[in-house]
Protein backbone atom coordinates (compact mmCIF):
# COMPACT_ATOMS: atom_id res chain seq x y z
CA UNK A 1 0.00 0.00 0.00
CA UNK A 2 1.15 3.16 -1.16
CA UNK A 3 1.91 6.13 1.63
CA UNK A 4 -0.57 8.81 1.48
CA UNK A 5 0.93 12.47 0.85
CA UNK A 6 -0.38 14.80 3.66
CA UNK A 7 -2.04 17.90 1.86
CA UNK A 8 -0.96 21.10 2.17
CA UNK A 9 -3.30 22.76 4.83
CA UNK A 10 -2.11 19.54 7.16
CA UNK A 11 1.04 19.83 6.67
CA UNK A 12 1.23 22.85 8.66
CA UNK A 13 0.59 20.80 11.45
CA UNK A 14 2.51 18.33 11.19
CA UNK A 15 5.84 19.65 13.32
CA UNK A 16 2.60 20.66 16.47
CA UNK A 17 1.38 16.91 16.16
CA UNK A 18 5.10 15.22 16.91
CA UNK A 19 6.10 18.12 19.18
CA UNK A 20 2.70 16.75 21.18
CA UNK A 21 3.14 13.34 21.01
CA UNK A 22 6.76 14.22 22.94
CA UNK A 23 5.31 16.17 25.35
CA UNK A 24 2.42 13.63 26.00
CA UNK A 25 4.94 10.81 26.62
CA UNK A 26 7.02 13.26 29.34
CA UNK A 27 3.73 13.80 31.38
CA UNK A 28 3.18 10.38 30.87
CA UNK A 29 6.77 9.32 32.43
CA UNK A 30 6.77 12.13 35.04
CA UNK A 31 3.14 10.90 36.25
CA UNK A 32 3.75 6.94 36.45
CA UNK A 33 7.12 8.43 38.51
CA UNK A 34 5.13 10.05 41.16
CA UNK A 35 2.31 7.47 41.16
CA UNK A 36 4.80 4.93 41.79
CA UNK A 37 6.26 7.01 44.52
CA UNK A 38 3.37 6.79 46.67
CA UNK A 39 2.22 3.75 45.67
CA UNK A 40 5.44 2.37 47.27
CA UNK A 41 5.11 4.30 50.16
CA UNK A 42 1.58 3.69 51.25
CA UNK A 43 2.83 -0.65 50.99
CA UNK A 44 5.16 0.00 52.42
CA UNK A 45 2.97 1.71 55.83
CA UNK A 46 0.41 -0.90 55.18
CA UNK A 47 3.30 -3.55 55.44
CA UNK A 48 4.89 -2.25 58.03
CA UNK A 49 1.46 -1.68 60.10
CA UNK A 50 0.96 -5.52 59.70
CA UNK A 51 4.74 -6.69 60.49
CA UNK A 52 5.84 -4.03 63.48
CA UNK A 53 2.97 -2.25 64.75
CA UNK A 54 1.39 1.05 64.67
CA UNK A 55 4.48 2.62 66.25
CA UNK A 56 6.64 1.69 63.33
CA UNK A 57 3.98 2.73 60.84
CA UNK A 58 3.18 6.43 62.39
CA UNK A 59 7.01 7.19 61.36
CA UNK A 60 5.61 6.55 57.95
CA UNK A 61 2.56 8.06 57.28
CA UNK A 62 4.21 12.01 57.16
CA UNK A 63 5.97 10.23 54.43
CA UNK A 64 2.93 9.09 52.63
CA UNK A 65 1.13 11.89 52.89
CA UNK A 66 3.79 14.10 51.44
CA UNK A 67 4.10 11.71 48.52
CA UNK A 68 0.33 12.30 48.03
CA UNK A 69 -0.43 15.82 48.22
CA UNK A 70 2.91 15.87 46.07
CA UNK A 71 1.70 13.99 43.35
CA UNK A 72 -1.91 15.57 43.15
CA UNK A 73 0.04 19.08 42.98
CA UNK A 74 1.96 17.88 40.17
CA UNK A 75 -1.27 16.74 38.51
CA UNK A 76 -0.67 13.18 38.15
CA UNK A 77 -3.57 11.76 40.56
CA UNK A 78 -6.85 14.32 41.93
CA UNK A 79 -6.21 16.17 45.49
CA UNK A 80 -9.66 14.18 46.69
CA UNK A 81 -7.67 10.78 45.36
CA UNK A 82 -4.71 11.91 47.23
CA UNK A 83 -7.00 12.75 50.53
CA UNK A 84 -9.08 9.52 50.55
CA UNK A 85 -5.51 7.89 49.96
CA UNK A 86 -4.52 9.97 53.11
CA UNK A 87 -7.42 9.16 55.13
CA UNK A 88 -7.90 5.53 55.15
CA UNK A 89 -4.21 5.29 56.04
CA UNK A 90 -4.99 7.21 59.46
CA UNK A 91 -7.70 5.62 60.38
CA UNK A 92 -6.07 2.16 59.66
CA UNK A 93 -3.67 3.44 62.18
CA UNK A 94 -5.80 4.78 64.24
CA UNK A 95 -7.67 1.68 64.36
CA UNK A 96 -4.33 -0.08 65.09
CA UNK A 97 -3.03 2.14 68.19
CA UNK A 98 -6.67 1.44 69.19
CA UNK A 99 -6.54 -1.90 69.24
CA UNK A 100 -3.11 -1.98 70.43
CA UNK A 101 -4.09 0.27 73.20
CA UNK A 102 -7.09 -1.49 74.29
CA UNK A 103 -5.17 -5.18 74.33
Amino acid sequence: MAKATLSPEKQKHKRKVKKNVRQAEKRRLQNRYHISRMKTAFKKFNEVLKKEGAEAAAKLLPLCQKLAMKAAAKGAIHKNEASRRISRAALKLKKALQNQQAA
